[in-house]
């Protein structure tokens, strides 16, 4: 009888409560706010779901994060002697390792972003399905992880520049253009994972064809050829132009002449082509993907209300 009456007398006070407003309001502006408020008042939970992931990730292994290395050490050395030696890349590419590498490491934290994103919501379906905060830290915690690895391997990187490039320092101020080129790169990659994350929880083959298109994406930017090869290919037209649209292109391109300083050499053998207005190119771009991530969050605000049913 006791437990009865405490029980009605809990059921009354909580019908006395106020109703609280649970989930992100619709708007581009006072959505966007409270968005952001919301992850920010869940920023402990992300940075645990960042720590979460990079345990699980090398869960059991003797040599921990050292494995981050490998794979792009792997790559490097594959396209270095499979492209560069056996196909002759390397006699038209001065520094050619420190050039794979410069674009291996930029591609590895767009791919990383692309993919880990994509798998987020469906990866962390337990607690969607239990419990309510914005779900855009569950893309946001692979963001994370991916930008672990990018540290870890730009170390590698400025130590391999420092050792192998036959020109350490890129002359003027063409170092500038690497931190804006990250920028622009994960603010581009984090709006289209952001998309794709959602789009996912409705359509599963989602996943799929994001592994086909990296493999294309892979190919279309100058990672293992340099933009001097697609400039004699298509002269300066609008198919050139169409090439440089691709947000990935430009930061990679960016990333290549502030770090690849044997390209910017006007005394290297043969000499590089850049794109025309180059920081101008990498600044438009900056500000588009900016926009296109406050876009692709209030998508993603709009199609996450079904998430728990349909996962």
């Amino acid at each position: 009888m006791t437990s009865t009456v405490d029980a009605d007398a809990r059921a009354a006070s909580i019908e006395n409560l106020p109703m609280q407003y649970v989930g992100q309001k619709s708007g581009f502006v006072r959505g966007t706010r409270r968005s952001f408020a919301d992850i920010w008042a869940h920023r402990e939970l992300l940075g645990l779901l960042v720590r979460r992931e990079l345990k699980a990730r090398y869960k059991d292994s003797s040599l921990g994060i050292v494995w981050s290395l490998f794979r792009p050490l792997a790559q490097l050395l594959i396209y270095y002697f499979a492209i560069g030696q056996v196909l002759g890349a390397a006699r038209q590419t001065p520094d050619f390792a420190i050039f794979v590498f410069v674009g291996l490491t930029m591609w590895g934290l767009f791919a990383e972003i692309i993919t880990g994103s994509t798998t987020a919501i469906l990866a962390n379906s337990g607690l969607v399905k239990k419990v309510y905060l914005p779900r855009e830290i569950f893309p946001l915690s692979a963001i994370g992880g991916a930008l672990f690895n990018f540290l870890v391997q730009l170390v590698v990187l400025a130590v391999a520049i420092f050792v192998l490039s036959s020109v350490p320092f890129a002359p003027g101020i063409n170092i500038l253009l690497a931190p804006l080129a990250v920028v622009t790169l994960i603010v581009f990659a984090t709006a289209v994972g952001l998309v794709l994350s959602a789009i996912n929880v409705y359509l599963r083959d989602t996943q799929h064809l994001v592994e086909i298109a990296i493999i294309i994406l892979f190919w279309a930017s100058p990672i293992v050829y340099s933009f001097t090869y697609v400039h004699k290919l298509l002269g300066g037209n609008w198919l050139e132009q169409l090439y440089l649209a691709n947000p990935v292109t430009i930061a990679i391109i960016s990333m290549q002449k502030a770090l690849w300083a044997a390209g910017s050499d006007p005394a290297s053998t043969p000499p590089q082509y850049w794109p025309a207005h180059l920081a101008l190119r990498l600044l438009i771009t900056l500000v588009v993907s900016l926009v296109l991530l406050w876009l692709s969050q209030r998508a993603f605000s709009r199609l996450q209300g079904n998430f728990a049913q349909e996962l």
